[in-house]
């Protein structure tokens, strides 16, 4: 008899209870709709459902009433076009209100539905506050399908009440490796969705981003911070024992997200959505929940799922301003959000809840197109916006500066000075490196003068990276703070350019000790001296094959890094890769390490180190850029616009700085790696001005681009030989003797011209002709005749001053020269080494061309005499065979069409150089 008293009286006592809450439920709802509430349950779910109605947004994809496992079918989020769906803020105390469409505040969360609560009644949808400062956990992680479609929902309808482009999502599945976000890719490629780390660096790495945009948010406005989040209130109805629950919040946070760590810009409120589909390791959990209690001013909002996934025996950390979720085997139970609470007692929602289901595929894509043209149209980028309103205006004293691009709405500025002297910049092919480093240029130029600033720009790929820089045959236009441009750069070139930098930091170290300071800025007024910036495109060419070309490199390039600071100059070194350079091992760490700053394109993550990074660049006209040597916390994502998108705009800058060019400034020297080159387009010396005559053969691949010679003196050896099986020694042979013709008055000099192989013929006939033109007597022999005017040039001096044997194919007359005179006993060879002794002091000089090393040697008798013949023209001779003929053991030599070395065994000189070929010819043609 007592138990049933007792269950008498605790039925009374819950009995009672009810209807103190129903009676608490009515007074609510008269004040939230201003008319009083039906008596029966029916009637107040209806009404319930009537006002999440007007308070939620279309969700995108379908109406708000979605049934426990059917997807919605509606359609898609709002009116295209119209203004982002609104919420009104009710607070307590504020007196009876209706629900109605307006446009939100931007400093509150926004109520989402995320289901519908389930009565005996009915149904009625549920929403939720999310957004800045107010966020969600659910107990199991994505693994479970009604949290990974739960969580798909959330980030499509945040999106859907946020203005297009405020808002950008990232997420982190370490579980399940970002399936749970494979449906959503749409938005992915819309550039709404942003990385997913699932391992723990990568992580790291999203999280490093996630802190960065918080204090970057709560900086951008201190007010903001200092007077907290006003209007924002939701009230719940169904205490435990009532029957319904409904929580609204005023204010949407109109988002947006500065992605990577980026500046929020004042006036800018900017949500980033951090979508955590399973927990992460221990520390990373801990940095997910602090982001929780960083209040709305950080614009940040959590979804994590996994809550009560946690390490064995630890106890999940706290969160701040999280609504929790609880799964059964077909509900959710939703507890108290917070400060807006469903109960008195902490138990939360009193009816259980049916999730929404997964929007069609096709929504999804509705939502990605719709949000993709309006953030492609807010957030488009031209070359204007990098550059300043007056040219020319700013000192380069203390560094340099210029526009890069914008992370979210801000612009980011970028510099060349003691904090980041040198930067490197990565990037698969294709990534807009090129893009990426002419919007720097023509942003540098357009700031600072001819006088503050000098350019050197190297290119190794083929490409046209620096050709807009420098005069054409048509167009004479070029940029007046270029010195040197190198185009398809051979790295001899880039060596060459390496050196000339090294002796200008002598020349600044020279001044800066006359004038006792240690910076470029604490020079005196009156010695002006401009910062110089070189870029070097596909540096890593530099560094092939490790050989002594290489090893120099380096030693110049890490010079360069580590006094270029001090003396102004500045590196910029891009490349897709900077791993597996032979010529780097150990010492990789200590030449990059001079780049503090870092600029990663896609597919150029790992010039930001052994890290993860997530939320990257992954189209093109994107970067992340690290000012602190890709330490982990310092990344900013950018865009950057194409400067050639608008042909005319870029044209008329150009041709704005050069007509601004001071008076007296040269145009760059200019080295085009794919242009042959022509004894035509050489200034030729004169006999009026030529002391001793030399034999031009090439253009030298050097800074200045000068022209290749030998001279041709009186001292034993002074003579000329190609070697090679390449057609293009013909060629050479044909320039070095017209260039002779014009050191020399008409009838001054004779030409003995032997052309002796099949391939010569016409070169000589070419040849032939020049000579006779400029002048002077030409005779052609046979091999008898060669074998026959050498023996006498042998015995004396010619009839006139000077006397050239020109010989297309000297090893076709080996056999002839061989043979020994039946009287005298000497053969040709003998008299062709006599020749080579003596007959420079005669005035006797021989210019051959020999198809092999080999033969060659056999000529000279030996390598021993290898000095009879001090200038030689090496084209397609082995490395190895050349050095061993010259005694060099580690020659940097690498034979390719077009491209010859010059020796000169007296100078103790070697150089490549670009032959000189007959106009019209190919050498990459050859066969």
């Amino acid at each position: 008899m007592g138990r049933l008293a007792s269950a008498y009286g605790q039925a009374v006592a819950a009995h009672r209870q009810a209807r103190q809450r129903w009676t608490a439920a009515r007074a609510l709802l008269d004040r939230l709709a201003g008319e009083p509430v039906p008596e029966r349950t029916a009637d107040l779910v209806a009404r319930l459902a009537r006002l999440a109605d007007a308070l939620a947004a279309p969700p995108p994809g379908g109406s708000d009433r979605v049934g426990p496992s059917g997807p919605p079918t509606g359609p898609v989020g709002a009116s295209p076009g119209g203004p982002p769906p609104g919420y009104v803020a009710v607070s307590p105390g504020a007196g009876p209100a209706r629900a109605t469409r307006t446009v939100a505040p931007v400093d509150g969360p926004a109520p989402v539905r995320i289901g519908e609560a389930s009565t005996a009644d009915g149904r009625f949808p549920l929403l939720l506050p999310l957004g800045a400062g107010r966020h969600l956990a659910v107990d199991r992680d994505a693994r479970d399908p009604r949290v990974a479609v739960l969580l798909r929902v959330l980030v499509l309808r945040l999106l859907t009440t946020a203005a297009p482009g405020s808002v950008r999502v990232v997420g982190i599945d370490p579980a399940a490796w970002g399936a749970t976000f494979i449906p959503l890719r749409p938005l992915r490629d819309a550039g709404v969705l942003g990385g997913v780390a699932t391992t723990e660096a990568e992580i790291g790495a999203l999280l490093d981003a996630a802190e960065a945009h918080a204090r970057a948010a709560q900086h951008a406005d201190p007010a903001r911070s200092a007077a907290g989040q006003p209007g924002v209130a939701s009230y719940g109805v169904g205490q435990p024992g009532a029957v319904s629950g409904v929580a609204a919040s005023g204010g949407v946070g109109q988002a947006g997200v500065a992605s990577g760590g980026g500046q929020v810009g004042a006036g800018e409120a900017e949500l980033l959505l951090v979508v955590a589909a399973s927990a992460p390791g221990p520390r990373e959990l801990a940095r997910l929940a602090a982001l929780t209690h960083a209040g709305p001013t950080a614009g940040v909002c959590v979804l994590f799922a996994g809550r009560a996934v946690t390490t064995p025996g630890q106890a999940p950390p706290a969160l701040g301003g999280t609504t929790e979720i609880r799964l059964d085997e077909r509900y959710a139970r939703i507890g108290d959000p917070p400060g807006q609470p469903f109960s008195d007692d902490g138990t939360g929602l009193a009816v259980p809840v049916l999730l929404d289901g997964d929007p069609p595929a096709p929504a999804v894509q509705a939502l990605a197109d719709r949000l993709g043209a309006q953030v492609r149209r807010d957030t488009a980028l031209h070359l204007a916006d990098l550059l300043p309103e007056r040219r020319w205006t700013e000192s380069a004293r203390a560094g340099l500066r210029t526009v890069v691009g914008r992370s979210g709405r801000t612009p980011v500025t970028l510099a060349f000075d003691d904090a980041t002297p040198h930067w490197l910049v990565g990037g698969r092919t294709g990534a807009g490196k090129t893009v990426f480093l002419l919007d720097v240029l023509y942003g540098l130029a357009a700031r600072y003068s001819p006088a503050e600033l000098q350019l050197w720009l190297l290119d190794f790929k083929e490409g046209v990276s620096f050709t807009e820089f420098v005069p054409t045959d048509r167009d004479p236009s070029f940029l007046p703070h270029a010195r040197a441009v190198g185009v398809e750069s051979d790295r001899e070139y880039g060596l060459a350019v390496l050196r000339e930098l090294r002796r200008e930091l002598g020349r600044r170290a020279g001044l800066f000790k006359r004038h006792g300071v240690t910076k470029l800025a604490d020079l005196p007024d009156t010695e002006p001296v401009p910062r110089t910036v070189a870029v070097i495109d596909e540096f890593h060419v530099l560094f092939a094959g490790n050989d002594r070309l290489a090893r120099e490199a380096v030693d110049l390039l890490e010079e360069l890094a580590r006094k270029g600071r001090s003396y102004g100059v500045h590196l910029v070194l891009a490349s897709q890769s900077t791993s597996g350079v032979e010529a780097l091992y150990g010492r990789a760490e200590s030449l990059f390490g001079q780049f503090a700053l870092r600029v990663a394109l896609p597919g150029g993550e790992p010039v930001l180190g052994p890290r993860g990074v997530v939320g990257g660049a992954t189209r093109i006209g994107t970067a992340v850029v690290n000012t602190a040597a890709g330490a982990a916390g310092a990344d900013i994502l950018l865009r950057f616009p194409d400067a050639h998108a608008d042909a005319r705009q870029l044209a008329r800058l150009r041709y704005e700085l050069w007509d601004a060019r001071p008076d007296g400034t040269a145009p760059p020297a200019v080295f085009r790696g794919y242009a042959t080159a022509h004894l035509e387009d050489e200034p030729t010396p004169s006999a009026a001005t030529t002391r001793r005559p030399a034999v031009l053969v090439g253009r030298t691949v050097d800074v200045a681009g000068s022209t290749a010679r030998c001279d041709l003196d009186a001292s034993p050896g002074r003579h000329l030989a190609v070697v090679g099986t390449s057609a293009t020694g013909g060629h050479v042979l044909r320039a070095a003797a017209l260039s002779l013709a014009g050191q020399h008055r008409p009838g001054e000099a004779e030409f003995v011209l032997a052309p002796l192989v099949a391939a010569a013929d016409e070169l000589a006939d070419d040849t032939a002709a020049g000579l006779k033109a400029a002048g002077h007597p030409v005779t052609q022999v046979d091999a008898a005749g060669l074998r026959a005017r050498i023996g006498e040039l042998a015995a004396g001096p010619g009839e006139r001053s000077r006397t050239y044997l020109v010989v297309f194919g000297v090893d076709a007359a080996g056999a002839v020269l061989a043979a020994a005179d039946p009287d005298t006993y000497r053969s040709g060879h003998d008299d062709l080494r006599a020749l080579l002794r003596a007959g420079p002091g005669r005035g006797v000089h021989l210019l051959g061309w020999w198809r092999g090393l080999r033969r060659l040697a056999d000529d000279l008798g030996g390598s021993q005499n290898r000095d009879d013949v001090a200038c030689l023209v090496a084209l397609n001779v082995p490395a190895d065979d050349l050095g061993l003929y010259l005694g060099v053991t580690d020659l940097a030599w690498t034979p390719r069409p077009d491209r010859a070395l010059l020796v000169d065994r007296h100078a103790q000189r070697t150089a490549l150089i670009v032959p000189f070929v007959r106009p019209g010819h190919h050498p990459e043609e050859e066969r």
